[in-house]
């Protein structure tokens, strides 16, 4: 398990009164897949953390009532593995003393540690997409990126619609991030008057899908499925198909990871593929945090961090709000009580009673785009209503 504490210094301390502001340290933990197949979204979701926290460390410290605090944040790899992310989690709680965790990547690591974030009032930003990780009963765990429950269906409308797909194979990871999606998907195809007509489940350490991919073409589907993979392994995917000669219709309805997909099967295997992207390249806030980004990390920007940049921002706000870093049940409430969070990605609230028994699901827009040369080219805006 590796770990990487970055504690992002300033230079000036604020004044009040003729005298010097007391200030702390604020611990952030990020508990996050940085190394594997999961790598891009983990590093992705950690670099937002550190982006959050260097935005308040430059005016000198989180201003929460009189008191400035320093952002550090402590970073531990779970590798996308339960186990490693308890030993990760026992560390942060335990022993670093965090009271805030971003993370995790998967689903079955947020329910593993979720017995000890919860009975210790630790608040998380998770991406894991299972329906499980966000329930009444886990008050302390918010997910500030839609997931394929959110998003599938008005993209797969589209796509049905438009493209004229009928029936489509899939590949899904072996896990509960897999079982749920593959769930999710079925229902939504369905419900478009398509079919999810050929599944193939897999371990997700696994690279070659040539056998699994003979299967699924031999039944004749228009179209392949790439949602609930991580950006590698998607990538693996489409390269493998098309060297089988398959020219259907290529989409990912969930999950950005188009440049790290680009990246390993290539321009010509990934043209025209479409994909789910919640990033406008036209909206200047989103395109001034990928050029920041890029700029400090020298790597493609994956599309969630900008969830997760917005989720550590409004979590300092809710710190604020609260007047406390050190209660976090006033902070749960005060970030329960945010809405139109003028966020980077556009307007951001709260959702997901009717769907989880808690709102603690963040919604915002999205968009569908066709990769052209390599690059995403947007073809429809959507909404949870629909797209156009």
């Amino acid at each position: 398990m590796k770990r990487n504490s970055i504690l992002a210094a300033a230079s000036v301390f604020a004044l009040i009164s003729g005298g010097a502001m007391a200030q702390e340290t604020l611990k952030i933990g990020a508990l996050v897949t940085m190394s594997g197949a999961g790598a891009s979204w983990g590093n992705g979701m950690k670099r937002a953390a550190e982006m959050a926290a260097e935005d308040v460390n430059e005016t000198g410290g989180l201003d929460v009532g009189g008191t400035k605090y320093m952002v550090e944040v402590i970073a531990y790899d779970d590798s996308y593995k339960a186990n490693e992310a308890v030993t990760a989690a026992n560390r942060l709680v335990f022993e670093d003393k965090v009271k805030y965790i971003i993370g995790t990547v998967g689903s079955a690591p947020i329910l593993a540690i979720q017995p000890i974030t919860e009975e210790n009032g630790v608040i998380t930003m998770t991406l894991g997409f299972t329906a499980q990780a966000l329930t009444a009963d886990k008050p302390y765990t918010f997910r500030p990126n839609p997931t394929t429950a959110e998003v599938a269906q008005p993209q797969i409308d589209w796509i049905v619609k438009t493209q004229g797909v009928k029936t489509v194979g899939a590949l899904f990871p072996k896990d509960e991030t897999g079982e749920a999606i593959a769930k999710d998907l079925a229902g939504a195809y369905e419900k478009a008057g398509a079919t999810l007509a050929a599944t193939e489940f897999f371990e997700r350490d696994r690279v070659d899908f040539i056998p699994l991919l003979t299967r699924i073409i031999a039944q004749g589907v228009d179209a392949i499925e790439l949602d609930g993979n991580s950006p590698v392994t998607a990538g693996q995917i489409v390269q493998q198909a098309r060297d089988l000669g398959f020219e259907g219709v290529i989409l990912r309805t969930g999950g950005p990871a188009t440049q790290e997909i680009v990246n390993v099967a290539g321009e010509a295997a990934t043209e025209g593929m479409f994909v789910h992207s919640a990033f406008d390249p036209g909206v200047e806030s989103a395109k001034a945090y990928e050029d920041r980004y890029v700029a400090t990390y020298n790597e493609p920007m994956n599309g969630f961090s900008p969830f997760f940049y917005d989720g550590t921002k409004m979590l300092f706000q809710a710190m604020q709000d609260a007047g406390t870093v050190e209660d976090t049940e006033a902070v749960k409430a005060a970030l329960e009580g945010i809405s139109d969070y003028g966020g980077i990605l556009g307007t951001m609230n709260w959702t997901g009673e009717d769907r989880y028994g808690i709102a603690h699901q963040l919604d915002s827009p999205f968009y569908i785009a066709r990769v052209t040369g390599g690059q995403e080219e947007i073809v429809a805006r959507c909404t949870s209503a629909g797209c156009e």
